[in-house]
């Protein structure tokens, strides 16, 4: 009985994990599209790769992890380009990716970019 327990709480954990990584490359997902909109590139192979994974402290002190997803651009069709970006939980901590040539919003719940 202890070991169907334990399995149990081993595949919750797992599922919870596996979950989160999903949620989180979905985020990553819509900011790297978002800001290659805003910066008038194109998203190439509309999707962000996982590069790396840690655990850290949060703003309040919390154990969380900060992953690192990278996605390409490109200016005219031809070039590619490599834009990273970190996200702690579902906050965006780091970004470099295209250059924009006006500062816009990079928000996860508007399709559109929006300038400031």
């Amino acid at each position: 009985m202890p070991t169907l327990i334990l399995l149990m709480i081993v595949g919750a954990c797992g599922y919870a994990f596996w979950n989160s990584s999903r949620a989180a490359a979905e985020r990553a997902g819509v900011l790297g599209r978002n800001a290659c909109k805003a910066a008038d590139v194109q998203w190439l192979d509309q999707s962000v790769h996982a590069i790396g994974l840690k655990v850290t402290r949060g703003d309040d002190g919390r154990l969380c992890f900060e992953r690192t997803f990278k996605f390409e651009y490109s200016y005219d069709g031809i070039d590619r380009h490599v834009g990273r970006m970190v996200l702690r939980g579902d906050e965006l901590v780091s970004f470099s990716g295209p250059g924009a040539a006006r500062i816009s919003a990079i928000r996860p719940d508007v399709d559109e970019a929006e300038d400031l």
